[in-house]
């Protein structure tokens, strides 16, 4: 997205909102980084719009990415009373109120969620000039998107379109439904375990089993982990060298810990775990008896 010089085409601009909780335990980045989580998260965001622009058509999210520690969401505008409908929401609260709102009921938090916005066009930030709205206005029009609508965004529209419109005809065929997991809980080899933070028996299992394979767990975690990403995986290595792989794969997921805090959550472990197809040890970690 860059600021540019437009023409007196049809009336276009961008703007990128920038979402934060503030509420203890509820991260909105790495939810969104979730597989599960990424729909619901979605869904929150594409209401808020929706209900901020009064239901006007002429706005499309463009991508949905990180900007650690916030979760940026770039929307594209392609009608000036739309964009100026959103700034009016934004100015008074109504934006936060309804994310607030949608969050709480989606996520099944008992609370409602506490949300931190910045709103920027370009380099300029429009919550410092909420007050103008013909300046916010001149700032996102002449902001201009760089992108095409993201893929992801292509499939989590198509997804929440499908919900919206409920089942086709059904087959005669009986067929038995998948329940749907609950937020706070995760699905392994086809089991649903609640999902909790990880704990210091995690790290010692995990370090015990995991032998030289902790590098590739690692980065396997980096991907979702500033943290991990590289060169960490590599200093660990040679740092820990002459303690051996137990404190190697031990300091790796400590620091894991360390720098997502509540977001550690054991689900996340497990997937990358079975990613790097260790089941057996995910297993262990889970208390799953072996089959006979």
């Amino acid at each position: 997205m860059a600021d540019k010089t437009v023409d007196h085409g049809p009336w276009t601009g961008c703007a990128v909102m920038f979402l934060q909780s503030h509420s203890p335990g509820l991260n909105l980045l790495s939810l969104y980084k979730d597989q599960q989580g990424k729909f619901v998260i979605f869904k929150v965001i594409k209401l808020t719009l929706t209900d901020s622009v009064a239901g006007i058509c002429g706005y499309e999210i463009l991508k949905v990415h990180d900007a650690d520690p916030f979760l940026g969401v770039e929307v594209k505008f392609m009608d000036m009373a739309a964009c100026q409908q959103f700034l009016e929401s934004y100015s008074s609260g109504a934006v936060c109120q309804s994310l607030s709102q949608h969050a709480s009921r989606l996520l099944g938090v008992p609370q409602e969620l506490k949300v931190g916005t910045q709103l920027k066009a370009g380099t300029q930030i429009l919550d410092l000039c909420l007050d103008k709205l013909d300046v916010c206005l001149q700032h996102i029009h002449l902001s201009q998107p760089e992108r095409l609508r993201d893929e992801e965004i292509d499939r989590l529209e198509q997804q929440l379109q499908s919900q919206a419109l409920g089942p086709g005809p059904q087959p005669t065929t009986i067929i038995e439904e998948e329940s749907p997991v609950p937020i706070n809980c995760f699905k392994f080899q086809n089991r649903v375990f609640e999902d909790r933070m990880l704990t210091a028996a995690d790290v010692q299992r995990f370090s015990n089993g995991v032998g030289r394979e902790w590098k590739r767990v690692g980065r396997t975690l980096g991907k979702s982990c500033r943290a991990l990403k590289s060169p960490a995986i590599d200093n660990l290595a040679y740092e820990y060298e002459r303690e051996g792989v137990y404190e190697q794969a031990y300091q790796m997921l400590s620091r894991f810990m360390e720098a997502e805090g509540r977001a550690a959550k054991l689900s996340r472990l497990v997937k990358a775990l079975e990613d790097c197809k260790l089941t057996r040890l995910a297993e262990n970690i889970l208390d799953i008896q072996p089959r006979e």
